[in-house]
């Protein structure tokens, strides 16, 4: 049995005991959390798909870390100017393990 989820304005493919990473959700590690966007539910055979949601249909998860991804640099330089600038970013991410999923 799988789902597909919407989260943080992304789509992931979730099955139990998964750890995916997604954007910053509230709350500390241990944390019981539930995702109501399920846009697609296959279990065997049968399929369901939401329109946009699949109705009564839950995945509950629990939050393992706040972590943060990896450095972007954005270097831009103007040739010949002697101008330059150099920014850099790091993304709050939270992983998350997904518990079980609700039909």
């Amino acid at each position: 049995m799988f789902a597909v989820i919407k989260t943080g304005g992304k789509q992931y493919k979730v099955a139990a005991e998964d750890k995916i990473t997604v954007m910053t959700l509230v709350g500390e590690a241990g944390d019981k959390i539930t995702f109501n966007e399920v846009l697609m539910l296959v279990d065997g055979e049968a399929m369901q798909v939401g329109a946009p949601f699949v109705t009564g249909a839950t995945v509950s998860a629990e939050i393992v870390a706040q972590d943060r991804g990896p450095k972007v640099i954005a270097f831009k330089k103007r040739r010949r100017k002697n101008s330059k600038r150099k920014r850099g970013h790091r993304q709050d991410l939270t992983i998350v393990r997904i518990t079980g999923i609700q039909a």
